[in-house]
């Protein structure tokens, strides 16, 4: 009988033990948040992209309609041709027409 009174005990101090412990708030670990690198030179203060100093991968990603085949082919007039005079000069580079200059035109500038 004493027996049974004791696994009894033993087995009603675990079971409250362990609700206690699932059932007790658990702080959230907290997070450390990397910071975020930015790409000065490509993008200006006034939060357009340059002709001039944007690599391939930031004309892709900024300008619409522009993918990676555009935007390489902006970057080698560039370098072939020199900087660019103004944001018009863009309808020279192959591929690049009226219609992708007329979308992006509020996101370009030339420095």
């Amino acid at each position: 009988m004493r027996t049974s009174s004791f696994h009894s005990l033993v087995f009603a101090l675990l079971a409250s033990t362990s609700l206690t412990a699932i059932a007790a708030p658990v702080s959230a670990p907290e997070v450390m948040n990397a910071p975020l690198v930015q790409d000065v030179t490509a993008k200006a203060q006034s939060g357009k992209v340059d002709l001039n100093s944007a690599d391939a991968p930031t004309l892709q990603r900024e300008l619409t309609g522009v993918g990676e085949a555009k935007a390489k082919a902006i970057v080698a007039y560039r370098e072939s041709n020199g900087a660019f005079a103004s944001v018009d000069e863009l309808l020279e580079v192959t591929g690049i027409g009226k219609a992708i200059l007329d979308r992006n035109r509020d996101r370009i500038e030339v420095n």
